[in-house]
């Protein structure tokens, strides 16, 4: 692929991590020079009433709507084949046809299971290289289909799942999750202590409490720390949760020693190099930036679907700790910080599920696939001629 080919990157905000994908390799496409990068939320463009009520439908899966979750995110795989699905398959196919008629890309990259795009290849025999990148450490059928040319996973258990479905060996590569650079950067610990006004001999233990659902009753919970331990400093993160964080501004001012209460953080890894722990949820991007510092995480009651699969994956690899009662976490959390070679056992386990440089890895393979399928549509051409 020369530096003037087009790219087009489709995604969709169901979660941060699909939108945070595409956005890393967006980066990194126009950090090799391609100019042309589109960034496409293909069924917000297409149906923007009906993505509105499906994204907030998945919001509320993580309080009043689990059950309807897991029945869609289970039930999905059992319907796949059938007429069901054919909704599915052919939402956006307007919109896509417009894209590729007026930018005509040299390649399409998927950070969100829109298969719309293989079938659009299916029904119209237009041959775009068409790349998988999978945003989780578990596996869903509905990213699976005959016209994917390539996909790129976070681990070699996802590379089994789909070795069972039958897709080539030579159409997976293990290559991670991308995230963001700022992740793979050295910096001082002892400046990032000074800039957040943490105390360096005690234990910090980072709650990122803006994300939806990860906890209930924080305040309650953040007392109960204060009380517990006074060798242990919590930060909690509320981003864009300005009501939380009101709420505990006043028990920060009271205990400032013990407690620290931010809102929005732009520079999160700073926070993740100086934690012994976090508690979060297991969302695909928040879990591989842990992996990429090394921090063991407690994950509080994960939602059906990818969240319990991914938190099943990290369980399984003594990288996590799952806690499925509110009234274990205080107990569960203060047993974890008080256990030091426990703590270095899990840092130890979570590093090693992390792939450095995924954006490049990726992106570096999908030239070479480009290059392969073009040379290959080139000779079936004169072949034809």
């Amino acid at each position: 692929m020369k530096s003037n080919s087009k790219v087009l990157i489709l995604t969709a905000k169901y979660g941060n991590g699909h939108v945070q994908v595409a956005k890393t390799l967006e980066k990194k496409c126009k950090e090799l020079g391609y100019k042309e990068v589109i960034v496409c939320n293909l069924y917000s463009e297409s149906f923007p009433i009906f993505s509105e009520i499906t994204q907030y439908l998945y919001l509320k899966s993580f309080s009043i709507g689990k059950q309807f979750y897991r029945l869609f995110y289970y039930g999905v795989d059992k319907i796949y084949n059938k007429r069901m699905m054919n909704l599915y398959f052919k939402m956006g196919h307007k919109r896509l046809h417009q894209i590729v008629t007026s930018e005509q890309p040299d390649m399409i990259i998927n950070t969100f299971p829109m298969i719309v795009v293989p079938e659009y290849r299916r029904k119209t025999g237009t041959v775009i290289p068409t790349f998988n990148v999978l945003t989780d450490f578990c596996l869903h059928r509905i990213w699976v289909h005959e016209n994917i040319d390539k996909y790129y996973v976070a681990t070699n258990h996802v590379k089994e799942k789909l070795l069972r479905l039958g897709i080539n060996p030579s159409m997976i590569k293990v290559t991670g999750i991308p995230i963001r650079s700022q992740f793979q950067e050295n910096l001082n610990v002892i400046d990032i202590h000074k800039k957040y006004h943490l105390d360096p001999t005690k234990k910090i233990l980072l709650i990122m409490a803006g994300a939806h659902g990860v906890l209930k009753n924080v305040k309650e919970l953040c007392q109960s720390f204060i009380s517990k331990s006074d060798q242990i400093q919590t930060v909690i993160v509320c981003g864009n949760n300005t009501l939380l964080f009101e709420s505990l501004q006043p028990l920060s001012e009271a205990y400032p020693q013990a407690l620290k209460v931010l809102s929005y953080v732009e520079r999160i890894d700073e926070l993740y190099r100086v934690a012994a722990c976090m508690i979060t949820k297991p969302g695909g991007i928040t879990l591989t930036e842990a992996t990429a510092l090394g921090v063991p995480v407690v994950l509080y009651k994960p939602v059906p679907g990818q969240e319990k699969e991914n938190a099943h994956y990290f369980e399984q690899n003594n990288a996590a700790v799952v806690i499925n009662q509110i009234e274990d976490i205080v107990k569960e959390v203060t047993a974890l910080l008080s256990d030091e070679t426990r703590l270095q056992e899990m840092k130890a386990n979570i590093k090693k599920i992390h792939v450095s440089y995924s954006a490049d890895l990726i992106l570096e393979d999908m030239v070479r696939e480009c290059e392969y399928i073009r040379n290959k549509k080139m000779m079936i051409g004169s072949v034809n001629y």
